[in-house]
């Protein structure tokens, strides 16, 4: 393990292969299982438990494996029954897939919203690195004004990317990120990502606060956020489900970011987000680097899972 991380360290293990790695578990419980087997009913029974076991759901299983039945009168072999399948997740999954562009506003404001220890700081800071490596200049707004360790957190991948924090101890978080725009717009910014406080869904006064945070935004650049993300755990399971309905109920999601895909998650959920509420999944995480966090892509993703 200590070498596995050396190598990740010297950047000598491919993206394709860490994240081949960190959906490991559901891999391990699918691929095996289409090895030298004729096409039966306990073979679709075991893929459906095992789809079931990876946290894809009731609802996507069962859509799974609808069409899978329907295939496996024409396929002979386990290994035919598995690029049917392939097949079916990319067609599930490309909807996901979409790119991302910045082109036009400028500062362009992305907000992004989640649950403690979603993840939401670090993939700030990983997403700066991501827009710099583009060209794009990046200011951050440290908009979780309740926790000092977050602006502590934000501050530190700030310095780390060179680039400006716009923060205050305590206060409106509203205040930080109207300051932030402000401040953006007169050294002519590209790129404004806005952090926020952790919160549940059932917190509804919370919940209000963020859409009241998002309309400040507004207030400050017409037309903004441009960009809205909903930072998911991945080990969270069927919960990240619920909680992709219930902030985009509450502020209008335009996009999810799916981290800590690093050997303990199970990936599934995916499945489940793109049958109940197929939102834009912009980018995925494997690790705790700077370029630890990749636009998302089905075919890669589907391969990760079934190879």
């Amino acid at each position: 393990m200590l070498e596995l991380s050396s190598k990740i360290a010297r950047g000598e293990v491919s993206w394709v292969t860490r994240l081949r790695d960190g959906l490991g578990i559901t891999r391990s419980r699918l691929s095996g299982l289409f090895t030298d087997r004729t096409v039966d009913p306990a073979l679709l029974e075991e893929i459906e438990t095992a789809l079931l076991a990876s946290d894809a759901g009731a609802e996507a299983t069962r859509f799974l494996l609808a069409n899978l039945r329907e295939r496996a009168g024409r396929v002979e072999t386990g290994e035919q029954l598995k690029s049917a399948l392939r097949e079916m997740l990319v067609e599930l999954l490309a909807p996901l897939e979409q790119a991302l562009d910045l082109s036009g506003k400028k500062p362009r404001i992305i907000m992004l919203a989640g649950v403690n220890g979603a993840g939401k700081t670090t993939s700030i800071g990983k997403l700066a690195r991501y827009f710099q490596n583009r060209g794009l200049s990046v200011l951050l707004a440290a908009g979780d004004t309740f926790r000092a360790a977050a602006r502590e957190q934000l501050a530190a991948w700030g310095e780390k990317n060179s680039v400006v924090v716009v923060a205050q101890s305590g206060g409106d978080p509203g205040a930080v990120v109207y300051d932030a725009v402000a401040a953006a717009r007169s050294r002519g910014i590209d790129v404004v990502i806005a952090d926020t406080a952790g919160r549940l869904p059932t917190q509804l006064h919370l919940m209000e606060e963020i859409g009241r945070i998002k309309r400040v935004i507004a207030k400050a650049e017409p037309g903004a956020p441009h960009e809205v993300w909903l930072v998911l755990d991945a080990n969270t399971g069927q919960n990240a489900l619920n909680q992709v309905k219930a902030f985009d109920d509450a502020l209008g999601l335009t996009g999810l970011i799916l981290t800590k895909l690093d050997g303990t998650a199970k990936g599934g959920v995916v499945c489940a987000i793109a049958r109940q509420r197929p939102l834009p999944l912009r980018f995925i995480g494997v690790g705790e680097g700077s370029d630890d966090l990749r636009p998302f892509a089905a075919d890669e993703f589907v391969s990760a899972l079934l190879d």
